[in-house]
């Protein structure tokens, strides 16, 4: 399913980030509609986007902007639709016009790009997923994450987890991943990364204070636990910068495989709601070059491939696994909130 009618897409996005716990956020989308009637470059650019789709993430643009006037100090007039205290919708209507209009230029760019939505919360159901595979393939990874934006979760080895009355991570760690757990626990395995790298086209630097509060730019200001991860992350990043590079996908994939694998150490490649917004030939590539280099993959040297990502029929978020030896068969998990609140643990244990 795929939406190319303005309105509705504005309307579908509103309703998402209402069900997924932020309505004030929904309020500030809602009020797209007539932005994209009115005579603003921004309004204009909106009316005839080409190519119109749900991948654009479109809305979440201008949502990312317009947060960013409040957390810069530019303009802070939407404090009280954040907070909740202004939930008049025609009255926001009316103040998020004005924004518009008079921060045109400003805002424009943000329509450049697609939305940097790191997320610390989902690197749960990375974990109970590689607690999963640690009962198949053995307890040491090597971890390549695609699309990784600012490397988050390419730091997910520091954070302590709990997972259902599982405990995984540092014990120390400042960043505690602890979501709603529905369903058994996932497996107490034992999960050791050996290394950890992430590739984006356009990585953010946590260290540069404008790319950090352009990061926290696209977090749901109505999401308090999602604000308080990323300001964990970016200090975390502070003392130790995660390993990411400049990379397409693709090149990323091609290259990761080229390298030698270490004996008894599962090769992973990982995502989270990042699939969505891969063309579809870098898709296709990707695809291709795991499943090839599956079928090469051997006990002392398995591959495994973890998506978190958004089931296009229903718009859940599901977790789902393959590995190799044995990839045939695509493994669902779990279904999650697109932002770690909770996890839906669907998955037996190995007997």
């Amino acid at each position: 399913m795929d939406i190319d009618d303005l309105a509705e897409a504005i309307r579908w996005q509103a309703s998402h980030a209402e069900e997924n716990g932020a309505p004030c956020t929904a309020r500030v989308i809602r009020a797209f509609e007539p932005v994209a009637k009115g005579p603003s470059k921004i309004g204009r650019r909106m009316a005839n986007w080409p190519g119109l789709s749900l991948k654009d993430a479109m809305p979440l643009r201008l949502a990312g902007g317009l947060h960013h006037l409040q957390l810069s100090g530019a303009d802070t007039r939407l404090a009280d639709v954040y907070s909740g205290a202004q939930t008049d919708q025609s009255a926001i209507d009316v103040l998020v016009c004005e924004l518009v209009e008079r921060f045109d230029d400003l805002l424009l760019p943000w329509l450049d790009g697609p939305p940097q939505t790191n997320e610390a919360g989902r690197s749960a159901s990375i974990m109970a997923a590689l607690m999963w595979l640690s009962g198949r393939l053995g307890p040491r990874f090597e971890l390549n994450e695609l699309g990784a934006s600012a490397g988050v979760n390419t730091m997910m080895e520091r954070y302590r987890y709990e997972l259902g009355g599982v405990r995984a991570g540092p014990r120390d760690s400042p960043m505690l991943i602890r979501p709603e757990w529905c369903g058994g626990p996932p497996p107490d395995n034992e999960v050791s990364i050996t290394s950890i790298q992430g590739c984006d086209v356009a990585p953010i630097d946590l260290a540069d204070r404008e790319a950090a509060l352009k990061l926290k730019s696209y977090v749901w200001p109505d999401a308090a636990g999602r604000m308080a991860r990323i300001d964990a992350a970016i200090a975390l990043a502070e003392r130790q910068p995660p390993d990411l590079v400049r990379q397409d996908a693709g090149d990323f994939v091609e290259d990761r495989l080229a390298r030698d694998q270490a004996t008894g150490v599962t090769r992973v490649f990982f995502h989270s709601i990042v699939w969505q917004y891969l063309p579809g030939e870098t898709q296709a590539r990707i695809t291709a070059a795991i499943e090839a280099a599956g079928a090469r993959a051997s006990q002392e040297k398995p591959l495994a491939w973890i998506r978190l990502e958004t089931n296009p029929q229903t718009f859940r978020h599901e977790l789902r696994v393959r590995y190799w030896p044995g990839g045939e068969h695509e493994h669902l998990l779990a279904c999650a909130h697109a932002h770690g609140a909770w996890v839906e643990w669907l998955a037996v244990s190995p007997s």
